[in-house]
């Protein structure tokens, strides 16, 4: 099993490790377009093929010009993780994720 380490804490301890593959949720936040969420789907189907879309949230921003996407991959590794990141962020239409 591949193992992601971050930087260590700032208290001297371990730094949290991430065991893969594991259930990952990650949050997409960005202009409550139409065209938002069909292309973040997208993005995560390529990244991710198989995702449960049952297991998305969706919610909108109270003026409700922004809107969240909470999504639930398979993570299989870091590389993927920064693939999918990359890819949301060079749509301009993400403001975030998480």
């Amino acid at each position: 099993m591949a193992e992601l380490i971050t930087g260590s804490g700032a208290d001297g301890e371990e730094p949290p490790k991430i065991e893969f593959p594991c259930d990952y949720p990650v949050k997409v936040l960005g202009r409550n377009v139409e065209e938002f969420r069909p292309l973040v789907l997208e993005i995560f189907e390529r990244h991710a093929p198989g995702f449960d879309e049952t297991t998305i949230t969706v919610r909108d921003s109270r003026k409700g010009n922004f809107l969240s996407l909470t999504v639930t991959i398979t993570a299989t590794g870091p590389e993927q993780l920064e693939a999918l990141h990359q890819d949301l962020r060079a749509t301009g239409l993400v403001q975030m994720v998480l």
